[in-house]
C-alpha cells in the first residue's frame, strides 16, 4: 500500500514538473494562449503544472496497481539473484552510465528543449540497460579473468610470500545427499574447505519427502536428516546457498552453474552430473569411483572366506559379497548355500557397474 503511493506521488510531481515545462509551449503552438487570461507569462506555467498533476494522478489510478506488481516482482528477482549476478549487473550499470555522462554533454547544449532534455534520459536508461546486460551475460567471462589475473600475482610472488591456496568449496547435489556416505566421508576429514548446499536442492529434497510414493518418501527424509547431521554433529563448515537460476529449470545443470560461478567443486554419485560436469570442465568428486578405489585389492590364487548367500546366473554357480559389497561369483558354489566356505580367486572383472570376483571352493582346488 505504501509503494502504491508513493508510485501515485511520483506520477503527480512528474506531471506536475513535465506540465509546469511543456504544457504552456503546446497552448501556445495551438494559439489557445492568444487573447486568453492565461497569455500572461507567469500564470501559464502553473496552469500547466495543475493540468499535467491531474492528468497523471488520474493515469496513476489506472496503472499504479500494475506497476506495484512490477517492482515486487523486480524486488524478489533480485533477492533470489546470486550475488555475483548483482555485482557485475551493477558494475555494468556503472559503466554505461559513465558513458552516457559524457555522451550527454554535447546533446545538452543543443537549443532544443526536447533534445537537449528528453534525449539524455532516453539515453541514460538505454546505456545503462545495455551496461547491465554485458555485465550480467558475461559475468562468468570476468570471473575467470579475475581468477587467472589473481593466478599470475600468485606465481609472481617470492617463495616466502607464498601462501596456501584456499580450498574450493564442494557443492554436494540430491543423490550424493541421499546416498549418506558423504556424512561418513565428512567425518574422516578427506574433503577440505565448505561445504555447499544449495536452496534449490533442498527444496528438491523437501519435494521427495513430500512424495505419495513411500520409497521416495522415506529416501527424502532420509537426505533432510543426512543433513542435519552434517551441520549439527561434524566439524565442517556448512553454508546454504540462497540464489537460484531461474533461467535454468533442471537441478543439475544449475549445480554445474553454481560451480562456474562459485569455482566450485560438484560432489554427485550420479553418472550423468558426472559426464555433464566433466564436458563443460566443471571439477567433480564421484563418491561412486572413491567407493571403487578404497576396495580392498584381490588378485587370482587369493583364497578367502565367504558365506554363500545364493545361486547365480549360471548353472550350479553360487553368490557370495565382501563386506564392501563387491559380488563373488562362486563356480560350483550352488551345493554351498548358507555355508561358510574357503574360495581361491580366479579372476576380478572390473565393469562400469563395478567390480565383479569369480572364485571356486578351495575344496574343489585340492580335489582337482
Amino acid at each position: 500500500m505504501v509503494l502504491k503511493r508513493f508510485v501515485q506521488i511520483f506520477f503527480v510531481i512528474a506531471g506536475g514538473t513535465a506540465g509546469y515545462l511543456y504544457i504552456p509551449d503546446v497552448m501556445e503552438f495551438i494559439g489557445f494562449l492568444e487573447g486568453s487570461w492565461l497569455s500572461a507569462s507567469h500564470v501559464a506555467p502553473y496552469a500547466g503544472l495543475v493540468i499535467g498533476a491531474i492528468i497523471l494522478f488520474f493515469l496513476s489510478l489506472w496503472i499504479a496497481d500494475s506497476i506495484v506488481n512490477f517492482f515486487t516482482w523486480i524486488e524478489e528477482t533480485l533477492v533470489r539473484a546470486p550475488v555475483a549476478d548483482l555485482l557485475f549487473g551493477s558494475l555494468g550499470i556503472i559503466v554505461g552510465l559513465i558513458i552516457a555522462y559524457f555522451l550527454i554533454i554535447p546533446i545538452q547544449a543543443i537549443e532544443i528543449k526536447i533534445v537537449s532534455q528528453i534525449v539524455p534520459i532516453f539515453l541514460s536508461v538505454l546505456l545503462a540497460y545495455f551496461g547491465f546486460q554485458v555485465g550480467f551475460k558475461r559475468r562468468d567471462e570476468f570471473l575467470n579473468l579475475l581468477t587467472l589475473t589473481k593466478k599470475e600475482k600468485k606465481k609472481t610472488l617470492l617463495p616466502e610470500e607464498i601462501q596456501g591456496e584456499e580450498p574450493k568449496p564442494k557443492i554436494l547435489d540430491t543423490s550424493v545427499i541421499i546416498d549418506g556416505r558423504i556424512a561418513d566421508i565428512c567425518q574422516t576429514n578427506f574433503l577440505e574447505g565448505t561445504i555447499i548446499i544449495p536452496q534449490f536442492v533442498l527444496e528438491e529434497l523437501q519435494h521427495i519427502a513430500d512424495s505419495s510414493d513411500v520409497l521416495k518418501r522415506n529416501r527424502g527424509r532420509r537426505g533432510l536428516d543426512i543433513l542435519n547431521r552434517i551441520q549439527k554433529e561434524l566439524p565442517i563448515n556448512v553454508e546454504i546457498y540462497e540464489g537460484d537460476f531461474e533461467d535454468i529449470q533442471e537441478v543439475d545443470s544449475k549445480l554445474v552453474k553454481l560451480a562456474k560461478v562459485m569455482n566450485g567443486i560438484v560432489v554427485t554419485n550420479d553418472f550423468n552430473l558426472n559426464k555433464v560436469c566433466e564436458f563443460q570442465k566443471v571439477q567433480v568428486l564421484n563418491i561412486n569411483d572413491l567407493a571403487n578405489a578404497v576396495k580392498p585389492i584381490v588378485l587370482p590364487g587369493e583364497e578367502l572366506a565367504v558365506q554363500v548367500i545364493k545361486d547365480g546366473k549360471e548353472q550350479n554357480q553360487g553368490v557370495a559379497y565382501l563386506d564392501d559389497g563387491t559380488m563373488i561369483v562362486v563356480e560350483e558354489g550352488k551345493t554351498y548355500i548358507g555355508q561358510t566356505i574357503d574360495v581361491v580367486i580366479t579372476s576380478v572383472l572390473q565393469t562400469s557397474a563395478g567390480r565383479m570376483i569369480f572364485a571356486k571352493p578351495k575344496l574343489l582346488e585340492k580335489a582337482l
